[in-house]
C-alpha cells in the first residue's frame, strides 16, 4: 500500500472523533486522492488509506447500520 504521504506531499492532518473518549479511537486524514485512516493510539504502526468511493461506501453503511455488532 503506498503512503498518501511522502516526499514533496504535506503533512497530514489527523483528525479524531468528538465522540472519543477513552483515547482507543479512529483518527483520519483527507487528501486531494482520499481518506488516510489509522489507530489513535498506535499511530506509528501505518495507516490505511482509502479512495474517495470507498470512503463514501463506508460512510453511507455506516449510517445505515450495516456495521453494527449483534
Amino acid at each position: 500500500m503506498e503512503s498518501p504521504q511522502g516526499a514533496g506531499r504535506p503533512t497530514l492532518e489527523w483528525r479524531t472523533s468528538s465522540r472519543c473518549t477513552g483515547g482507543d479511537c479512529v483518527q483520519v486524514a483527507f487528501t486531494n486522492d482520499g481518506v488516510a485512516m489509522r489507530d489513535s493510539k498506535n499511530p506509528e504502526r501505518g495507516m490505511l488509506f482509502y479512495s474517495r468511493d470507498e470512503w463514501r461506501a463506508f460512510v453511507a453503511m455506516t449510517k445505515a447500520s450495516l456495521h453494527d455488532l449483534p
